[in-house]
């Protein structure tokens, strides 16, 4: 692992054509990788819970055998397995129980024998850490669905919920568009109670065989007793009157989540456009009977399989796809680094973008902001209910960028306009944005028993926010306009006292930093304003010795003190670079060193290799490999300091 870089050191800016040479290939490189149609889309890798999932939803269904797929995940299993003898959540990172107890059941599940050294290393990790029951809420449903595990041990939620009045403090509409869609399905397997077909009959009654007692935790930041206990107790009551709900009232309840479920579905795109609340849908329709070839049913069970990915010697299930998010990433990268095939593929990839825009549905975002007009993109595929407002900024800011460098002509100009209305409609009450909603902020929910993931809401955060106001920027709001005065005064309020700021949606601060020193420079912020200044010297603080950035997924701990120093990587290193140049430091000797890392750690094709997760799902309970950020994101970096050193000027134009 580097260490922190403290001592400046003799460095020379790299030579304008040696910058040329290194952006010439990565270009390249990435035009290669653009899809017929013009889009770009690349994997998204999670931990080994997908993946353990997946095989279990298909022997839950009693599907024919394909020993070929499950000999493929299982070698991918088994080779992302931690040196603990469990698995993590990302790439080298410590022990998680509920990870490691479902990829323990899919590999006994594809037929590993549970007395080969990898799965008694994995089985004596599970019991020492107090066994299956030390899990969390989702996995304790993942094991009671196969009878390997009792229901009571399963927080109460009653499929009732769905039909309670908005005003009432727990309702759906208050949570986060995964927990909904999630749930929905869940609340009519709760209370179906189905059994797996599990045709081999698998069980994993030995990792209840713990020695020790351990509690599961909340992952929630800043959980209150008060709320918890309430909660619990609530829970216990739900519990002892569950068998005496009125039936035609339970039957409405269900009847109201499979119309939700429905309407959702998203064709081959599924519920949600996630794995978790698609495969629950698929239990759902199977729960009730549904055939697996009524409609609902097998559309539903085609989405999931189409998150598989399939290599020569192993195969893994995505947690969904990112289309939307990797071609506007790509397509500002490509007209960072310009050149006539670049922008030509570029405004391809907008002209793939533009009819993805949601202008016809009012999704569930409407409960919150009902007289807003629809006008956003969401990350996937298609997922109408479900557009976001990060999506949407960096689509709009690419599509202004080349109609006003590219001269792609007025044909954005409508769809730029709705985004921006879009943006608009959807700031909260504090200043900022939520990736999904506006307002969600009822943070009491993350009490709930139930939620011991802590990842409830979709509360504004400062990724998200800088990215809107770096939009509305470029579009010529200023500072004084009334919505940009509030959301700057969020930057502003929610800055660490070390300079950084936190990153919902990546790996973490230099993200969050890298974000918000974006939208500063865009809302005309001087670059010498403490709260520029402060960012500036954090990012250029924790510069390791090889003159690149990295940062580790536990800086989401509960209780993290600040940064530690971990080895430098690609997509880190960018963000650290293009928010320095933001900041209005292009001739700054850490620049010039991060570049130099950039350069030196370009691969044989032009581009950038990259085991670390950066990508953010839910802090301290899921993480994101990317594996399109070591592509884009340093050829961004790259490009942007050539372009500055050629016009001999510090600053940066546009909103990324």
């Amino acid at each position: 692992m580097s260490l922190v870089f403290d001592a400046p050191v003799a460095h020379t800016a790299a030579p304008l054509d040696v910058l040329d040479s290194a952006v010439e290939r990565a270009s390249e490189a990435l035009l290669k990788l653009q899809r017929p149609d013009g889009h770009w889309v690349f994997e998204l890798e999670a931990d080994a819970t997908i993946p353990a999932e997946y095989v279990l939803l298909k022997h839950y269904l009693g599907e024919p055998e394909d020993l070929e797929l499950e000999r493929k995940i299982g070698a991918y299993l088994t080779r992302i397995q931690g040196d603990h003898g469990g698995w993590p959540l990302f790439h080298g990172g410590v022990f998680d129980i509920s990870a490691t107890v479902k990829a323990y059941f899919a590999l006994k599940m594809i037929g590993h024998d549970i007395d080969a050294p990898h799965m008694a290393r994995a089985r004596e990790a599970i019991l020492a850490h107090g066994g299956a029951g030390a899990t969390n809420v989702f996995t304790r449903i993942q094991l009671a669905l196969y009878g390997a595990g009792p229901w009571s041990a399963i927080p109460t939620m009653p499929v009732e919920l769905i039909l309670l009045p908005r005003w009432f403090p727990i309702h759906l509409s208050k949570m986060s568009y995964w927990a909904r869609t999630v749930i929905v399905p869940l609340l009519v397997l709760q209370v179906k109670k189905p059994v797996a077909r599990n045709p081999r009959g698998v069980r994993v009654d030995e990792l209840y065989e713990a020695k020790v007692v351990v509690k599961p935790g909340s992952k929630a930041a800043d959980t209150k007793w008060l709320w918890t206990v309430g909660f619990n107790a609530l829970d216990v009551v739900l519990k002892a009157v569950d068998g005496l709900w009125p039936k035609g009232l339970r039957a409405r309840a269900i009847a109201h989540c499979v119309s939700f479920v429905t309407e959702r579905l998203n064709g081959e795109d599924g519920l949600g456009a996630i794995y978790p609340a698609m495969a629950n849908s698929v239990m759902m329709f199977e729960a009730l009977g549904y055939a697996e070839d009524h409609p609902d049913r097998a559309i539903a069970r085609k989405s999931v399989a189409k998150l598989v990915v399939t290599r020569e010697d192993e195969a893994y299930c995505q947690p969904c796809v990112s289309p939307v998010w990797d071609t506007a990433l790509t397509v500002h990268a490509l007209m960072e680094a310009g050149g006539e095939d670049a922008e030509r593929q570029a405004v391809r990839g907008l002209e793939w973008l533009k009819p993805l825009q949601v202008l016809d549905v009012k999704g569930d975002w409407a409960e919150q902001r009902p007289d807003v007009r629809p006008g956003g993109w969401a990350f996937q595929y298609n997922n109408a209910h479900y557009p976001d407002t990060d999506d949407t900024a960096v689509v709009v800011m690419a599509m202004d960028r080349a109609r006003t460098r590219l001269h792609a002509g007025a044909g954005y100009d409508e769809a730029i306009s709705r985004g921006e209305e879009w943006i608009e409609g959807l700031q909260s009450k504090n200043g900022g944005w939520g990736a999904f909603d506006a307002d969600n902020t009822f943070h009491y929910l993350n009490n709930i028993p139930f939620a011991d993931h802590g990842a409830l809401l979709d509360p504004p955060t400062v990724d998200v926010a800088a990215r809107c106001v770096s939009m509305l920027a470029q579009l010529g709001k200023t500072a004084d306009d009334p919505r940009m005065t509030r959301a700057l005064d969020y930057l502003e309020r929610e800055q660490a006292a070390d300079g950084s700021w936190f990153g919902r949606w990546g790996v973490n601060y230099v993200y969050g930093t890298w974000s918000a020193l974006c939208a500063l420079n865009a809302a005309g912020v001087d670059p010498q304003a403490p709260t520029m200044r402060k960012a500036v010297d954090w990012l250029v603080s924790i510069q390791n010795q090889d003159g690149g950035w990295g940062e580790d997924c536990e800086s989401y701990a509960l209780d993290y003190k600040g940064y530690t120093p971990f080895a430098s990587n690609a997509s880190q290193t960018a963000w650290a670079l293009l928010g320095l140049m933001a900041g209005g430091e292009t001739d700054n000797l850490a620049v010039a060193r991060g570049v130099d890392y950039l350069l030196k750690s370009q691969s044989a094709d032009g581009l950038w290799d990259q085991d670390a997760y950066t990508g953010g799902g839910f802090p301290r309970v899921f993480y994101l490999r990317y594996h399109g950020y070591p592509k884009f994101f340093p050829l961004w970096a790259v490009a942007r300091y050539r372009n500055l050193k050629r016009a001999n000027t510090p600053h940066v134009a546009f909103g990324m």
